[in-house]
């Protein structure tokens, strides 16, 4: 056999050299990739995701307690009739404004007219009776002093006058009564103001107790606040009430002036009252409101709300802390309150001084090795 001739392999032989050469070149990849490379942080440790951090700043918050309240108006008149019967006309509409003594409806007054007409007719009669008296006790007064009749006479003379004049009084006031109660079928404006609204129609009978609209004088309202009685404690005269609108954006403030010294036994709360300006006419009466009683001021802790996550209703934040010699971020359950501007008020979770972390938290997890950028 030549030299140059090649002896076969088999296939056993074919395997292992070619097991060989992937190990070979394996073994240059990694020898060749790792010289002059060093992991970030040393040691083969994964490098740290840069976020920016901001350190939570306590600030001086109000302790405050949200109550649906009714707005009532100060100066508004409750316009009902004093008598009874059916209404003919009605001279004004909701929103009028109105002087005092302004003619707001009419009541049928066509009995009550033809009651002081026959009062009136009676007093004339008595009026003839009184005149007829007077003569006759004037008669019997001349012939008593000329001997003519006896002092009997006189006497029933002048008792007969005296009775006369006496039922012409009871008639004249009683004429008086029906006349003033006459003036009662036209309701007038108990004050200048504008005209509410005007539940009845022309046409309906009323009695004393039905509403026919109120008169209010635009200005100050109060607050109806209905405090729960556990809090009861700490109410104090003074202390401040917000008026806030459904995004808690303040509208009035003001403060307690008065507390009611009775619970509603229906409700187990207590009534305060708030006096409130209104300079604006922004609120109306009997209008519905959210009444916010400050009960104090504390010291809470500010975080960004764009640093905070929201899980199943849980609120959570991402906090830089230092362990053994490394910068983590650590994930942090809170408990917040109101939101002042861009931030939300931390009531339960962090301390202030934690450094929040406000960027890059989408790609965090708890524990996550991070790099802290100005």
């Amino acid at each position: 056999m030549s030299l140059h001739e090649t002896m076969p392999l088999s296939a056993g032989q074919r395997a292992s050299l070619a097991a060989a050469l992937v190990l070979l070149l394996v073994g240059a990849a990694c020898s060749g990739g790792g010289q002059g490379q060093t992991a970030p942080g040393g040691g083969g440790a994964p490098p740290g995701i840069p976020v920016k951090v901001q350190v939570a700043q306590a600030s001086p918050i109000n302790e405050t307690t949200e109550y649906v309240a009714t707005l009532k108006s100060r100066d508004s008149a409750v316009v009902m009739p004093e008598v009874e019967g059916q209404i003919t006309q009605i001279y004004v509409h909701s929103g009028d404004h109105v002087a005092a003594g302004a003619p707001l409806m009419q009541i049928d007054p066509r009995k009550q007219e033809a009651t002081v007409s026959s009062q009136e007719q009676m007093r004339e009669a008595q009026q003839a009776n009184v005149a007829l008296a007077q003569q006759t006790f004037e008669r019997t007064s001349g012939l008593y002093k000329a001997g003519v009749v006896s002092k009997q006479d006189l006497d029933q003379a002048q008792a007969a006058l005296d009775t006369a004049k006496a039922q012409l009084q009871s008639l004249d006031a009683q004429v008086k009564q029906q006349q003033v109660q006459l003036h009662y079928f036209k309701v007038v404006a108990p004050r200048e103001g504008i005209v509410g609204d005007i539940p009845v129609r022309v046409g309906d009978r009323v009695v004393t107790s039905t509403l026919l609209t109120t008169v209010d004088q635009p200005g100050a309202l109060e607050a109806y606040v209905y405090v729960p009685v556990e809090r009861s404690t700490q109410l104090k005269m003074g202390m401040p009430v917000d008026i806030v609108d459904a995004t808690g954006k303040v509208m009035a403030q003001s403060r307690i002036t008065f507390i009611s010294p009775q619970v509603d036994n229906s409700t187990q709360s207590i009534l305060v009252k708030a006096t409130i300006a209104n300079s604006r006419d922004r609120l109306r009466t009997s209008q519905f409101i959210r009444a916010r009683v400050v009960w104090g001021q504390r010291q809470a802790p500010l975080v960004p709300v764009l640093s905070v996550i929201t899980l199943g209703g849980q609120h959570f934040v991402f906090v830089a802390q230092t362990e053994n010699g490394k910068i983590v971020a650590r994930q942090k359950m809170l408990r917040v309150g109101e939101m002042i501007g861009n931030d939300y008020v931390v009531l339960d979770g962090i301390n202030a001084g934690d450094k929040v972390i406000v960027s890059g938290t989408q790609f965090l997890t708890d524990g996550a090795p991070v790099m802290p950028q100005a």
